[in-house]
């Protein structure tokens, strides 16, 4: 059979019908190509059903006939595979100083990327959406016509997300944009938008087509500007009543007053952990003559930042070094709470702060163990981001593909062909 997709269907599908054919989607997604006998015993449907939906699906240009599979006996069989090349992905992972913006197609493989590093989150929406969109209008124009028609588009903010509605509710490191309706800013594409956490999106890369590739119960921590937590449960993001599940950066671990957060609260580990906190302590030990390396950039540069101090650390700089340790302890005791309640069996380490060297990661694990459950952490694997600048654009494509392809939403765009214009 051709590759090319042939006329698709029109009209309503039955419930039956879409009862099976999505299961189909779905093994198929997962392993890429995959031969009809074992599409029959991984779904449970019977041979017949099978043939008429892959059928079905292959008319509608989802599925195609791929390579020959291995033989176990007779004829080899003829695989079949999704067809990603079917349609594209505009994805953006927004942070609280740049971006990364990626096309993709409908498997996740990122065809095109820009880096966007000076963009300031505390700018407003608007001035940062609209750059996001002229840079999906240029990767469009540059590659979007080889790349098929768009499918649907994920936006990642640093802030708690209401998943049903795409807004973010009270960010602390993102004034201005409270409510404001992303989503809705990126209607005039036609397709399906989705708005979700940035820490939610990169513990699903790091699961999707990173380390955490095989495991289906991990926490991606985030420590960059400000700390949060992605959270993979049964192979699923998970992310609460309401979608803040994994806000751990706003947890207590002192009841200093003078350290206050930006959440308004006193005693976040954000403040003390995050990148402006380490930055900020460091700066404190510059000034008072504890360090002549980080006193001679803070006196060059007029400030430090928490990269600096990672530097200074990794040649030596005692005082460096013990504030690299005691961020990480911090660090380390908040996921040990984490993996009491959770039993993941991977902690993914990632953000800018993850960055800083050695010692950071070596404090992280030895409060961690210290301070869980021997069972919890008898099997556990605590180890840094594999995919750095593409781990949360990959998990974007990954979470738009996804809700694509669930029963809610594939049951209106379906009959249709492919989504446009589709509200969610």
């Amino acid at each position: 059979m051709s590759d090319a997709p042939g006329e698709r269907p029109a009209g309503s599908l039955s419930v039956s019908h879409l009862d099976s054919v999505r299961p189909l989607i779905e093994v198929i997604r997962e392993f890429g190509s995959i031969s009809r006998s074992d599409l029959i015993e991984r779904t449970g449907l019977s041979r017949a059903v099978v043939g008429h939906r892959v059928a079905d699906l292959v008319q509608r240009g989802l599925v195609a006939t791929g390579s020959l599979g291995e033989s176990t006996g007779g004829r080899a069989p003829r695989l079949l595979r999704f067809r990603a090349e079917a349609g594209h992905l505009l994805v953006a992972d927004i942070g609280a100083t740049g971006a990364e913006v990626a096309l993709t197609d409908l498997a996740g493989r990122v065809l095109a990327q820009r880096s966007e590093e000076d963009l300031d989150v505390a700018a407003g929406p608007q001035a940062i959406l609209s750059r996001i969109r002229e840079i999906f209008e240029a990767l469009q124009q540059d590659h979007g016509e080889a790349a098929g028609p768009l499918w649907g588009i994920g936006i990642g903010v640093p802030g708690p997300v209401e998943f049903t509605t795409g807004r973010v509710i009270s960010p602390p490191i993102m004034p201005g944009w409270n409510q404001f309706p992303i989503r809705e800013f990126f209607t005039g594409f036609g397709v399906p938008v989705w708005v979700d956490n940035d820490a939610n999106v990169m513990a699903l890369g790091e699961t999707r087509a990173g380390c955490a590739r095989g495991h289906d119960s991990i926490i991606f921590i985030k420590i960059g500007t400000g700390i949060g937590a992605g959270l993979i449960m049964n192979g699923r993001i998970h992310r609460g009543a309401d979608g803040c599940a994994g806000d751990v950066g706003h947890i207590q671990v002192t009841a200093d007053p003078a350290v206050v957060c930006r959440c308004g609260n006193i005693g976040c580990v954000e403040a003390l952990a995050g990148g402006a906190g380490i930055a900020r302590a460091a700066e404190q030990a510059a000034r008072e003559n504890r360090s002549g390396m980080l006193q001679r950039i803070l006196s060059e540069r007029g400030a430090v930042t928490a990269a600096d101090v990672g530097w200074c650390a990794a040649h030596g700089d005692q005082a460096s070094i013990e504030l690299v340790s005691n961020a990480a302890r911090l660090v380390g005791g908040v996921l040990a709470t984490l993996v009491n309640v959770l039993n993941p069996s991977m902690i993914v380490i990632g953000g800018g702060v993850s960055h800083v060297g050695d010692p950071f990661l070596a404090a992280i694990r030895e409060t961690l163990y210290g301070r869980s459950f021997p069972l919890a952490t008898r099997a556990l694997a605590i180890q840094p981001s594999t995919l750095g600048h593409t781990c949360g654009v990959i998990g974007l494509a990954a979470m738009v593909a996804d809700q694509l392809f669930s029963r809610e939403i594939l049951s209106e765009w379906l009959p249709r062909g492919r989504p446009s214009a589709m509200a969610v």
